[in-house]
Order: structure tokens, then C-alpha cells, then sequence
């Protein structure tokens, strides 16, 4: 197989789009890897007798993606694990919040709210996805489609916190034992999903959340500087962080 690098960089940019593009699509991953590999093949061979990309995929990239997910099956059982990942790994963050202020209670406002946005955030975020690499956007267009898809869940949680005020539905209580065994639910879920994925991001940038507030909490300052300390440390820190990363991936 040739190597993705050697190939120009409008070839490689198709290459990564389609990936996306079928990957939003719900296709299996294996399959996308393999129709990769194989037009990585068809580029190089195009590439190497002087012609370019259109020739091979014709004028319109978004035809040929389109053409190219149509023909492939749907992977709706990995999607459904994709999906079930997604809003449980984003209460978790709600929750390991919550557990160092004392036993859980939730009512069934907030869980409906929280799995209602999960998967809005789901379909948005594959949307969103879809359609950047279906089209081509400028790197403006494309911050300003994927600020969207951030600030969209974020309104949603806001609206949820006041609407729940608002609106009286039951309330349950899982007390400390319930608390306990939720606790520990979440390690598990998060270790489990870390050693799936193969990367400690999410318990790291979950403790870099969690940890800064809760410890400044039990010192003496009040709680106005807690919160701007405490935000200041978790971003802080998921930068640094995240920069570190970044450069040991360059680094390899």
C-alpha cells in the first residue's frame, strides 16, 4: 500500500473527508478503512501519471461520498454502542460534579433532559461533521459550524437547569449506598471506556474539572474566588495538557 503522505495535499484532504463523511454516515469501520486504502491506491496510480483527483472522483466530491455511502451498508450496532457511550460519558461528568456535594438526587425532568440532549448532540454533531466534509468550507466556515455544535447543548443544559426549577416532576433520591455504588458505576464506566478508546483523556480532563473546585472548596476562601481559581486551574490544566499531547503525537 502507498503511503497516505506521499500523496498531494488536495488527495490527502479527500482522503480524510471521506473517512468523516462515511464515519458520519453510520457505515463500519473496517469497511472504511478498506475503501480508503483502496482509492489511496487509485490517487497514488492517478497521481504518478500526472492526472488529479477529479479524475478519479469525479468533479464533485460530495457526488462521489454520496455515491460511495450509498453502496454501504449501515453499522447500526456499532452506532448503537457509539450512542449509549455518548450519554452515559457526558452524565458522567454531571454526576462525578454532583457526588462531592453529598447522596445523589435527580429528578426525572433532569435524567429525560440529559439523555434528550445527548442525542441531540449526537445527531448534530453528525451532522455537522457530514457536512463540513461533504462540502468545501473555508476553516472560518468551519469554526463557526463546529461553535454551533458546542454552544447548541450548552443553551439546551442552561434552558434544562431553569425549566427544572420551574417544573415539578419526581424527584429520585439514591441515598448514600445508591450514591456509593454510582461512584463507583462511573470509575468503572470510565476506566472501561479509556482502556477501550486507548487513551486516558477523558478521566484526566474529567479530574482537571472536578478536583481544582472541590479541593479550593474546603479552604477558606469564599466562594466567588473558589469559582474563578477553580476555572482558571481546570482550563488551565486541560490546556496544558492537551499541548503536551499534542506535542508528543508530533514528536512519534
Amino acid at each position: 500500500m502507498y503511503a497516505e503522505t506521499e500523496l498531494s495535499a488536495k488527495s490527502r484532504k479527500f482522503l480524510e473527508d471521506l473517512r468523516v463523511y462515511l464515519f458520519s454516515s453510520g457505515k463500519h469501520s473496517d469497511e472504511i478503512d478498506e475503501i480508503v486504502e483502496e482509492l489511496e491506491v487509485h490517487l497514488m496510480e492517478a497521481e504518478q501519471k500526472g492526472k488529479s483527483v477529479e479524475k478519479i472522483v469525479g468533479h464533485s466530491p460530495k457526488a462521489y461520498m454520496e455515491q460511495l455511502s450509498d453502496e454501504m451498508p449501515a453499522d447500526f450496532k456499532s452506532w448503537f454502542k457509539y450512542i449509549v457511550i455518548i450519554i452515559f460519558g457526558s452524565f458522567s461528568f454531571t454526576l462525578a460534579n454532583d457526588l462531592m456535594e453529598g447522596p445523589l438526587s435527580y429528578s426525572l425532568l433532569e435524567l429525560a433532559g440529559h439523555v434528550v440532549i445527548g442525542g441531540i448532540f449526537i445527531v448534530g454533531t453528525l451532522t455537522a461533521f457530514k457536512y463540513i466534509s461533504g462540502n468545501q468550507l473555508s476553516k472560518w466556515k468551519e469554526i463557526g459550524v463546529l461553535s454551533v455544535l458546542t454552544l447548541v447543548p450548552i443553551g439546551f443544559f442552561v434552558g434544562l437547569i431553569y425549566f427544572n426549577r420551574a417544573v415539578e416532576t419526581p424527584v429520585i433520591h439514591f441515598g448514600v449506598a445508591g450514591t456509593i455504588l454510582t461512584a463507583m458505576a462511573i470509575v468503572v464506566f470510565i476506566v472501561g471506556i479509556s482502556w477501550w478508546a486507548k487513551t486516558w483523556v477523558l478521566p484526566i480532563i474529567l479530574t482537571l474539572l472536578v478536583l481544582p473546585e472541590y479541593l479550593l472548596g474546603l479552604t477558606a476562601l469564599d466562594q466567588q474566588t473558589v469559582l474563578v481559581l477553580s476555572t482558571l486551574i481546570s482550563f488551565g490544566g486541560i490546556g496544558i495538557y492537551l499541548f503536551i499531547v499534542n506535542r508528543a503525537e508530533r514528536a512519534v
